[in-house]
């Protein structure tokens, strides 16, 4: 929903206490993606300005309320899926005064200790290597509707995306370029009001 990513943005323009490459350790099989995650936040040092800097240059999308609206008046139900940290969503998402459905690692901000995140274990779709677990997300929403879509753009999208029929599947990024190499069927996206643009149009 956003233009940029809170992650890539904290790694790229904030200063950390650590120089540790925590997401390494994660792509060598050191950590789980939760523990990066929590790594890399954790080591942040900002102040409310800075952090509030951040979350500017994330750029939500700013069609997303009337995508929201034209969505649930179709009768589409839209739910925040993510292995990243409620912290931030919620922030975003009450700028943009849109209330929704979110499943993410619960998190507090402090200019002394970062962005602290913990795992979601009361959750019921909680999973310990990334916290939330998508795929079941996912599952849970096909049994109401075979079908659901699904938007993505990281590596822990990946196992969703499959879950999806091939016509319901949104792509960026990573994933984006994981289908094209298979040569797998997926809808590119930019910005997200243009998922739900296609969604109207093809119901």
């Amino acid at each position: 929903m956003t233009k940029h990513d809170f992650f890539d943005l904290v790694r790229r323009d904030l200063p950390t206490i650590s120089d540790h490459d925590h997401w390494q350790d994660y792509l060598d099989g050191r950590l789980t993606h939760f523990e990066a995650l929590a790594g890399i936040f954790s080591s942040i040092r900002t102040d409310w300005p800075g952090i509030e800097g951040i979350l500017e240059r994330m750029e939500l999308d700013p069609a997303l309320p009337d995508a929201v609206a034209r969505l649930r008046a179709a009768g589409w139900e839209v739910i925040v899926a993510s292995a990243g940290c409620g912290w931030y969503i919620h922030r975003l998402l009450d700028r943009a005064n849109v209330q929704l459905e979110v499943y993410a690692n619960p998190g507090v901000f402090a200019p002394e200790s970062g962005l602290t995140l913990s795992l979601p274990t009361d959750s019921p779709y909680f999973r310990h290597e990334t916290g939330i677990d998508k795929s079941a997300i996912v599952r849970s929403a096909l049994q109401r509707d075979p079908n659901a879509a699904f938007a993505g753009d990281g590596r822990p999208d990946l196992s969703s995306a499959h879950l999806v029929l091939p016509t319901r599947r949104f792509a960026r990024g990573w994933l984006a370029h994981h289908f094209e190499k298979l040569n797998e069927p997926f809808h590119a996206f930019d910005t997200w009001s243009e998922i739900a643009n296609r969604l109207l149009e093809a119901s």
